[in-house]
């Protein structure tokens, strides 16, 4: 037995402030809002994976170092939309990497704690 076949169900997103964190991904970044557990735990939909908005317990340090990158169709109006709504981005959407059919662009940003998020947007060259 292995994970050849699982599939990823659920992301933990480690906060310091649960109701900043709450507010940031249902109400900046607009991902649907599921149901919450608190003081420590909120669940959110995000195209069929759930993440987890959290606060460690007493005693355990967050784990950040892991990047979740948001598939949007279109980069530049999300990435407008969240620059005008005061999200900081490190650099404007910017292409890093063309194949024949397609070309991949990416622009990344943290959420209030640090945790490295990024939008990412695979375009159809309609070349062949």
């Amino acid at each position: 037995m292995n994970l050849a076949t699982a599939k990823v169900a659920q992301l933990l997103i480690a906060v310091e402030n649960f109701e900043k964190g709450v507010s940031f991904y249902r109400d900046i970044l607009g991902i649907p809002f599921l149901f919450s557990a608190p003081p420590q735990m909120a669940f959110f939909d995000c195209g069929g994976v759930r993440l987890l908005v959290g606060v460690m317990p007493a005693g355990q340090d967050a784990q950040r170092g892991s990047t979740i990158y948001f598939e949007v169709p279109d980069i530049a109006a999300v990435y407008s939309a969240l620059t005008a709504k005061g999200v900081g981005f490190k650099a404007e959407p910017h292409l890093v990497n063309r194949t024949p059919k397609s070309e991949l662009w990416l622009a990344e940003f943290t959420d209030p704690d640090g945790n490295q998020l990024a939008l990412m947007s695979e375009v159809a060259t309609g070349r062949a």
